[in-house]
């Protein structure tokens, strides 16, 4: 099998079509059609279905893209360590974590890593499901609970908790909640039931409640930034992990002595990447910031 034709292929398969497959090798669409089907002839057997809306893989084009999809998955990251600098970090460095932490913690500090390695670029994939690392669709990722891929490096790096929070308008009208069970008269935000990042995150709505008899909530979000700008905008209350502090500080935190779930975070990345210098000066930097947070 010819590897440019594999990945014309891999480039079709994953566009669905060959006209943008061509777009993102900068081919012509008849270019492309006649790669695939010298493709299909080499191995004599059909590689897509091809309709008027599109392409779809057969079952023996699925069975090459899956093996396709690795192997270059692995190429790349093999050479992405083979061009490291061996004396400093360098190159880029894809990082995956929830939309919460990675939006409201991690992307300010981004800066100040790169202030400390300006040969290192960074991609940040937030995304409240888990990416595959073991695909290469991200290199290193830090997640809120361990990992479940099994073969990858994890280190536990935070203890989180969670505020209940709301705005001094809210309040103002609701009233201040005084025992959790105060919590039944408030409106309550929570994230829903759209693939949690934390199975806790929802704890509020059964906080001071026989368990199995939640409270309803009048709002549900499938976003920590967003609850946090409603809560802001006086709509309700809600749980805040702690790592967001420093976006709390304008809010009123509610039933403070009220003890929550703990939230256990993880950095985590494949065995190939262990010697990766970009893998552990950004493992560092999280370790060092983290344990600055933790002692303010």
């Amino acid at each position: 099998m010819d590897w440019d034709k594999l990945r014309v292929f891999h480039a079709v398969a994953e566009a669905g079509s060959f006209t943008h497959a061509g777009e993102s090798l900068n081919l012509s669409q008849s270019a492309v059609s006649r790669q695939i089907q010298a493709l299909e002839e080499a191995l004599q057997v059909p590689l897509f279905h091809r309709h008027a809306r599109g392409l779809i893989l057969t079952e023996q084009g699925e069975s090459l893209n899956r093996t396709v999809r690795e192997v270059f998955a692995k190429l790349a990251m093999t050479e992405a360590l083979l061009t490291e600098s061996r004396e400093r970090a360098a190159g880029r460095l894809k990082v995956t974590t929830t939309t919460g932490f990675g939006a409201t913690w991690l992307a300010p500090r981004l800066k100040k890593f790169m202030t400390q390695h300006p040969d290192v670029t960074v991609t940040l994939l937030l995304d409240d499901s888990d990416l595959d690392l073991a695909m290469r669709e991200a290199d290193v990722a830090i997640r809120m609970h361990p990992p479940k891929q099994p073969d990858l490096i994890q280190r536990h790096i935070a203890t989180f908790g969670y505020k209940i929070v709301g705005s001094a308008d809210y309040l103002k009208g609701a009233g201040m909640p005084q025992r959790p069970e105060d919590l039944d008269n408030h409106r309550l935000i929570v994230y829903g039931d759209y693939r949690p990042p934390v199975e806790s995150i929802n704890w509020l709505i059964e906080a001071g409640r026989r368990a199995g008899s939640p409270r309803r909530a009048a709002v549900e979000v499938n976003s920590l930034p967003a609850i946090l700008y409603a809560v802001r905008a006086g709509l309700g209350l809600a749980a805040m992990p702690d790592y967001m502090n420093d976006d709390l500080n304008e809010l009123t935190t509610v039933l403070p002595d009220l003890k929550s779930p703990r939230i256990d975070a993880y950095f985590v990345y494949p065995e190939e990447m262990r010697h990766s210098k970009r893998v552990g000066v950004f493992r560092d930097f999280l370790v060092s910031e983290l344990a600055a947070l933790n002692a303010s």
